[in-house]
């Protein structure tokens, strides 16, 4: 999904691309056809590019009111007490090891068990 919008005000006349501070508007023409782009990993966000538009073409309220993109979904393990979730499975089993799991209880129902996890979580990563 792309969160720069260009609405069909656009006459192509590039001011946009000729003055993004970033470098992130750039164009090509081709055959019969100007196709302007856009790469939102160099995108600043600062909206030179809506401000020196002419035509009002840009609609750069998209990038600053853009939703969240779901990008990972993990199952959570709940405190066995009071069912609030606590962490998730992976992280539970990069915790554990094969002679000792993880109690699922939350730090209310478990007294100092979190800083021992923690303390187990910085063990194994030193040791990589």
């Amino acid at each position: 999904m792309s969160f720069f919008k260009v609405n069909e005000n656009c006459n192509g006349c590039l001011a946009c691309v000729q003055n993004c501070p970033a470098g992130a508007l750039n164009y090509f023409d081709q055959e019969d056809s100007r196709k302007i782009l856009h790469n939102m990993s160099l995108c600043a966000r600062c909206g030179h590019c809506w401000r020196i538009c002419p035509q009002d073409a840009i609609e750069f309220k998209v990038l600053l009111t853009g939703r969240f993109d779901l990008v990972t979904t993990l199952d959570l393990v709940h405190c066995k007490v009071c069912g609030e979730p606590i962490y998730t499975a992976s992280l539970g089993d990069t915790v554990s090891n094969n002679t000792q799991t993880i109690e699922p209880l939350c730090p209310d129902h478990k007294g100092s068990e979190p800083i021992n996890v923690w303390k187990k979580l910085a063990s194994k990563r030193a040791s990589q």
